[in-house]
């Protein structure tokens, strides 16, 4: 199957193409940057060339994965995130009605259901996330334009039958996080893999399933994160003594994370409930926080790559390029 893959030079981009070439779909990259697995320069934005995509490489389906993304809120204007987190949306989504496409995956995010109250911990107990919480509340540019993509694919499924699946990722990012720098990386990542991360390698497999299973399931949305210990009985004493409840979950993680000198968090304030996933989708990610600590033990490496120095392709192109992002 002929599968357009946007934002193909990116982090996720590049774990994805080979993932899709082995699983037997014939890969067109589309991004604004160079990259290996990139055939096309370009945004999801230009509405031309999409079309010609579509009718040049046959194009079957489409998973969606370039963005403007929370960083971006920092260097990019609000139109450019509307230009390409939406518009560029809706043009993909034209181009696979009018090209009759069989399936169409839309990378989103789990950013788009933290409004301000659960970032600032103002319910006294850690937020328990499934797809059934409501109303979403986004608190910024970046999750208000990804929601409205959703609904997108949500009335495009609706409208026209295309088959859309929608998969809001908990974080897989390399780099540091840029509000968050009290902790080193590496400790960070391994923190978040009990409640909001999950490996790139697992978000890319299960963007593959996903392609491969949109047209049986139709529409859906899936949240992706690591399998978490906790359950809903856990969330005020996450809140109040995280460290506690892991404690229980997991008796060698204090001695393990004293002997890397690193700290379990203080508190917890969102939980991802990524079980949808497993007995909808079929997907469970296979790194979990007992793989971290299983590391620690072993003295293996760690299962969660960090990458202080990463700079997504987009920015290290030449200064005053135009931010039209794929």
């Amino acid at each position: 199957m002929p599968v357009l893959l946007t934002g193909s030079s990116g982090w996720l981009g590049r774990h994805l193409a080979p993932r899709l070439r082995a699983a037997g779909f014939a890969v067109t990259g589309l991004d604004v940057a160079p990259g290996a697995d990139t055939h096309i320069i370009g945004s999801v934005a230009d509405r031309a060339l999409i079309d010609r995509i579509f009718r040049d490489h046959s194009i079957d389906a489409v998973l969606h994965a370039g963005a403007l993304h929370k960083p971006d809120i920092a260097r990019y204007p609000a139109q450019a995130f509307v230009d390409v987190n939406v518009t560029g949306t809706l043009n993909l989504l034209e181009a696979s009605v009018a090209h009759r496409a069989r399936a169409f995956v839309f990378t989103s995010t789990t950013s788009l259901m933290i409004s301000a109250a659960i970032r600032e911990a103002a319910g006294g107990a850690a937020a328990w996330i499934d797809e059934a919480m409501a109303p979403l509340e986004p608190r910024n540019i970046y999750g208000v334009t990804k929601l409205a993509a959703e609904q997108l694919c949500r009335l495009y499924h609706a409208e026209h039958g295309l088959p859309c699946l929608i998969l809001r990722t908990g974080r897989f990012f390399p780099e540091d996080d840029d509000t968050h720098l009290s902790l080193s990386g590496e400790n960070m990542k391994a923190n978040e893999l009990l409640h909001r991360r999950l490996t790139v390698e697992d978000a890319a497999d299960a963007h593959v399933m996903a392609l491969e299973r949109a047209a049986d399931i139709g529409f859906d949305t899936f949240i992706l994160s690591a399998p978490t210990p906790f359950v809903p009985g856990d969330r005020a004493a996450l809140m109040i003594d995280a460290p506690a409840v892991i404690a229980r979950y997991f008796p060698q993680s204090p001695a393990l994370y004293a002997a890397r000198g690193w700290q379990l968090p203080a508190s917890i304030d969102r939980v991802y409930d990524a079980a949808r996933a497993g007995t909808v989708l079929g997907f469970r990610a296979r790194t979990d926080f007992a793989g971290v600590l299983a590391a620690l033990e072993g003295g293996a490496p760690l299962p969660v790559a960090h990458d202080a120095g990463y700079v997504s392709p987009k920015e290290r192109r030449a200064p005053g390029k135009a931010a039209k992002m794929s």
